[in-house]
C-alpha cells in the first residue's frame, strides 16, 4: 500500500492519465550523482538559453510523466522566451506504483536522503553541464510534485530561491500512509507556528533567508481539499515572520483568479496564495498563442483556466 499512496494527477487517487503526443524536445541525463532517490532526470534547453541560466525544476504528479508534464504544463514556452533552463525530474514505478513522488515518506523528505538529495544533485550537475546560476534556482511541481516541492523548499533553503506548490500540501503535513490520506482530504489542522516549526526543524542550523512561495490551489478540488492552501500559507507566512492577513489582495487572468500575497519588511512578496475559481485538481493552463497562454488539454489533469505556468514565471522574476 506505501508504494501506492501519493497525491492523485487525477480525480483519482488511482486512475491512469493517458500520455499526450510528445512534442517537447527533452534530454535524458543519466550521469548527475549517486541519486539515492532512484530518479530520472531530464532537461529542457531552449535555443536562446542564456549564459549564465536561471534553472527551474518542475515535478510532474502522480501517473504522469517528465515527458507528460514538459508537454503540457506550459513552462517550456517560457523558458523559450526568458532563456532559462528547466530540469525535469521524474520517478518511475519501481518508486511508487504510481509513480508519485514520496511526499509522505521521511526517508524520501530529509535533507542528504532519497528522493530530495536526488533532486539536489540534478541542480548541482545543471550548474557544471550547462551553467546553470547556483543563485537563481526555483522549483514548482503539481499534486504529488507540488508536495515534494514544498520538501524541496524546506530541505534545501539555501538552494531554492523560490517555489510554486500547485495542488500541493505542506512540508511534513504527513509521514505515512494513514495520515497522508488525512492530509489530502479532509486536511490538517495546525498553528501557523506548528507549521512553520516543521520548516525550521528540516534544516535546524539555517536561519534565512528562506524562500518565497506561490500557492496555487482550485477551489472544487476534492482530492487534495482547498483548506492545503490555507495550511501553506500559514505555513510560510509563519516561516517568514508574517501575519496570515494578506497585504495586497487582487484578480488576475482571464478568469477572475483570486490572489493574496503577503509581503516582506523590504516590500516585496514573500508567499502568494492564488485560488482559481471553479477548477478542480489539476495544473491550470490557458491553450492558445497569446502572449499569455500556454499548456494544453485533452490530458487528464491540465485543466483549460489560466495559463498558471505564466504567472509562476513571473513570481521566480524570470521575465526580466
Amino acid at each position: 500500500m506505501a508504494a501506492a499512496l501519493g497525491l492523485a494527477s487525477g480525480a483519482s487517487l488511482f486512475a491512469p492519465a493517458p500520455e499526450a503526443r510528445a512534442a517537447v524536445a527533452l534530454e535524458r541525463v543519466t550521469d548527475f550523482g549517486a541519486n539515492p532517490g532512484a530518479l530520472n532526470m531530464y532537461v529542457y534547453r531552449p535555443t536562446s538559453l542564456h549564459a549564465s541560466p536561471a534553472v527551474v525544476v518542475a515535478l510532474h504528479g502522480c501517473t504522469q510523466s517528465a515527458q507528460l508534464y514538459a508537454d503540457n504544463s506550459g513552462l517550456t514556452k517560457f523558458a523559450d522566451r526568458y532563456g532559462f533552463l528547466l530540469v525535469f525530474a521524474e520517478t518511475t514505478t519501481s518508486n511508487n506504483l504510481n509513480k508519485c513522488f514520496n511526499w509522505f515518506q521521511s526517508a524520501d523528505t530529509g535533507r542528504g536522503q532519497g528522493e530530495v538529495a536526488s533532486i539536489r544533485q540534478m541542480v548541482t550537475k545543471a550548474g557544471s553541464a550547462y551553467g546553470g546560476d547556483p543563485s537563481r534556482t526555483y522549483v514548482t511541481g503539481l499534486s504529488a510534485g507540488g508536495a515534494m516541492t514544498s520538501a524541496l523548499l524546506a530541505t534545501y533553503p539555501d538552494v531554492f530561491r523560490a517555489g510554486a506548490v500547485v495542488a500541493g500540501v505542506p512540508y511534513r503535513c504527513a509521514t505515512d500512509v494513514l495520515s497522508a490520506f488525512t492530509c489530502m482530504n479532509p486536511g490538517v489542522t495546525r498553528t501557523p507556528a506548528a507549521w512553520a516549526k516543521s520548516v525550521r526543524d528540516a534544516v535546524p542550523g539555517h536561519t534565512g533567508p528562506w524562500p518565497r512561495v506561490a500557492v496555487w490551489h482550485g477551489d472544487r478540488d476534492t482530492t487534495v481539499a482547498p483548506k492545503n492552501a490555507d495550511a501553506l500559507r500559514d505555513q510560510w507566512t509563519a516561516v517568514h515572520g508574517l501575519e496570515q492577513t494578506p497585504d495586497r489582495t487582487s484578480t488576475i487572468g482571464p478568469n477572475g483568479t483570486r490572489r493574496e500575497q503577503y509581503l516582506s519588511a523590504d516590500g516585496g512578496v514573500a508567499v502568494e496564495v492564488d485560488r482559481v475559481p471553479a477548477v478542480g485538481h489539476g495544473t491550470p493552463v490557458d491553450p492558445g498563442s497569446g502572449a499569455q497562454q500556454c499548456g494544453a488539454t485533452g490530458t487528464a489533469h491540465f485543466v483549460a483556466s489560466i495559463c498558471s505556468s505564466r504567472w509562476i514565471t513571473e513570481f521566480f522574476g524570470l521575465q526580466r
